[in-house]
């Protein structure tokens, strides 16, 4: 690939130009139709380009624009790629042509997209027809094709296996690591020296444990408890030290930053560190001394938090516990460490009172699991709700990555804000709220929107109200609608969500590049050596997309295995909560799976003529009056379940099946 496709760390796609330029960088977005689109930021409209000016650009790549055309009358701009400069994703999935003399690989994807020519010894192997994974590896020219190499051939059984690797792809995330970052984790060393330890304090002999998921492996981070000599209890939250081992401007550095997190599907995760790091060197395994980075809080017997520090220690985990053993403990009120359990129980569950008496929204969390076989396969899925043994770490956490926000805010460089990259989470948008309320109002509920205080209380009233009820789950979902998204930034406007002035994210290094900079800020501080990142937003913005990207990977596997799932179930009748309406039909989620699926309304044809009233989120029909509306319960077929387009579809059945589920 040439080299100016393969740079990284490019500045944020900002507008390159004076008043009089005509070139920008933005980011290529292509239509189903084949048609172009530049997204430059600050810029109104998008800039049209034509599929003969993308100059070798792909979907999503970084590129630097000159317009050539200015349409009369509307002002819009046409343009030609001149340059790529950063490619999105160079890995694709697809299927081989080849002959005696030819290989071409064929890309499976939904938008226009030119074959990719492979030269024979970049075959690895591989056959005509065969499902494969190529590597993009030059493309210099528009008027001839892209060459690759194939990095893997998949047999049929290992369908599901092409697929999450195509997600991830997609999503311009790396499927490996360069041999020069694996070399570099293999070199790190177990043994922590006595220099190390000398510069930090020493936690090893304070009771200390950790809380997880049953299946984890990464535990970056773990809970101490300590009765003080004057009757106080302090609590420490360690964190995994990645910053001690990943030191800026290294190539493991680098390849941390390009993908800003892990990414997490039903049946692996593609780490953002090396598993040599991510699994052993930094998770805080029971019975090893490992090197964190910590912040503690003495509590008061009212619960108030008298006095806080945080810095380098090390320390050494008692116990690893799961999420299910603490349920227990709080459940049966015995077990191991049970009396600091039921303490951090108390102590959490009334912070989690406060923050929500302060503003913080409720939103209840429903995550998916799927139950799989041994080739990746779901046999079932299971709905996983939050427990107080989750609310216990959560709260911890929270309360921690505020401190640490709020200690920040205080550092000043040259009068200035020291740049940090803040958690923020902005206020709901007054247009995105008004359907929503007018919905609420049908169901019953008041809303306020006099203030964001009072918009957090009503959404709260709501939660509250509505829990337990059929139209709970379609409020929440709505409610979140109008939520702006979670962001970093060095702009510190505070989390509404969250009710707190000052947030950041500093928890999950492991994982999260975002809270490496967090440590790399506060290490400045606390050496008296502040650092004064330049580009600290740009960092920002680049983390904040690679979030997103991640989050559409893991809800695009997860609606890959729902439809995996349901193939088995074509032609069986389910109960469902309808969860979206359109001019073109109605979604729904069954309510044992919560596998959501279209209903055409070219399948209702055939019961009533349906109008879309979008105020009221319903179908309604001409004739009969009959109303699908957001929430209602209705039965419905599996009528299709298609892998390749990720998509499930369902028919009406006005008469609910008898048939076993």
């Amino acid at each position: 690939m040439a080299t100016k496709q393969k740079n990284t760390r490019k500045k944020t796609i900002t507008t390159k130009h004076t008043q009089a330029a005509t070139t920008y960088t933005g980011k290529l977005d292509i239509a189903k139709s084949g048609m172009g689109f530049v997204i430059v930021k600050d810029l109104e409209n998008d800039i049209l380009v034509f599929p003969n000016d993308f100059n070798t650009a792909l979907k999503g790549d970084v590129v630097r624009i000159k317009i050539t055309k200015i349409r009369q009358g509307s002002g819009k701009k046409e343009g030609k790629v001149l340059e790529i400069i950063k490619r999105k994703q160079v890995s694709f999935a697809g299927t081989m042509q080849v002959t005696n003399k030819h290989a071409f690989f064929i890309p499976n994807t939904v938008f226009p997209m030119p074959d990719i020519y492979i030269p024979i010894k970049y075959l690895n192997n591989a056959r005509d027809k065969d499902r494969v994974l190529v590597e993009l590896i030059s493309w210099e020219n528009s008027n001839r094709k892209p060459e690759g190499k194939v990095i893997e051939i998949f047999t049929p059984e290992q369908e599901n296996d092409l697929a999450m690797k195509s997600i991830v792809a997609e999503a311009g995330f790396a499927l490996s690591f360069s041999e020069e970052t694996l070399a570099f984790a293999r070199g790190l060393s177990d043994v922590v020296s006595d220099a190390e330890i000398a510069k930090r304090k020493d936690y090893r002999k304070v009771l200390t444990f950790t809380i997880d998921p049953v299946d984890a492996k990464d535990f970056d981070d773990a809970i101490s408890f300590q009765k003080l000599a004057n009757g106080n209890i302090e609590l420490g939250v360690h964190i995994a030290d990645v910053s001690h081992y990943v030191q800026p401007n290294t190539a493991i550095d680098q390849e941390a930053y390009e993908r800003a997190t892990s990414v997490y599907l039903p049946d692996r995760v593609y780490p953002m560190l090396p598993e040599r790091i991510s699994n052993e060197l930094c998770s805080l395994r029971p019975k090893e001394d490992k090197l964190t980075f910590t912040a503690t809080f003495e509590v008061d017997a009212a619960g108030a938090i008298v006095n806080t520090w945080y810095g380098k220690t090390i320390i050494h985990s008692d116990r690893r516990f799961t999420y299910e053993q603490v349920q227990e403990i709080i459940d049966t009120k015995v077990g191991d460490h049970s009396e600091q359990i039921l303490w951090l129980l108390d102590y959490t569950q009334n912070l989690r009172k406060k923050r929500f008496e302060n503003g913080a929204i409720n939103f209840s969390s429903q995550e998916v699991r799927f139950t799989l076989d041994e080739k990746g396969k779901p046999i079932g899925i299971t709905v996983k709700e939050s427990k107080e043994s989750h609310q216990l770490i959560e709260e911890l956490m929270l309360k921690a990555n505020q401190l640490i926000a709020e200690k920040m805010g205080q550092i000043k460089i040259k009068k200035e804000p020291i740049p940090f990259p803040y958690r923020v989470h902005d206020q709901p948008n007054e247009e995105k709220l008004k359907p929503f309320i007018v919905f609420a109002k049908k169901h019953g509920y008041a809303f306020n929107i006099d203030s964001p205080a009072h918009i957090a209380q009503s959404f709260n009233a709501l939660m509250l109200a509505s829990k337990g009820k059929p139209e709970q789950h379609v409020l929440e979902q709505l409610g979140i609608r109008t939520m702006a998204k979670a962001i970093y930034t060095t702009n510190n406007i505070g989390h509404y969500g969250l009710g707190f002035e000052h947030y950041c994210h500093f928890t999950s290094p492991i994982r999260r590049y975002p809270d490496v900079l967090v440590h790399r800020v506060v290490q400045s501080v606390l050496t008296g050596n502040l650092m004064n990142d330049e580009s600290m937003e740009e960092k920002c913005v680049h983390c904040s997309e690679r979030e997103r990207a991640a989050m559409e990977s893991e809800r695009a596997s997860n609606k890959y295995k729902q439809v995996e799932f349901m193939r088995d179930y074509l032609g069986h009748s389910f109960e469902g909560v309808i969860s979206g309406v359109s001019s073109f039909g109605f979604w729904v989620e069954t309510i044992e799976h919560k596998c959501e699926g279209l209903v055409s309304i070219t399948t209702l044809s055939k019961f009533d003529d349906f109008r879309h009233v979008e105020s009221d989120y319903a179908l309604v029909g001409l004739r009969t009056g009959r109303q699908f509306n957001m929430g209602d319960k209705v039965t419905i077929k599996v009528v299709a379940a298609s892998l390749d387009k990720r998509q499930l579809d369902y028919e009406w059945d006005p008469k609910p099946s008898t048939e076993p589920k």
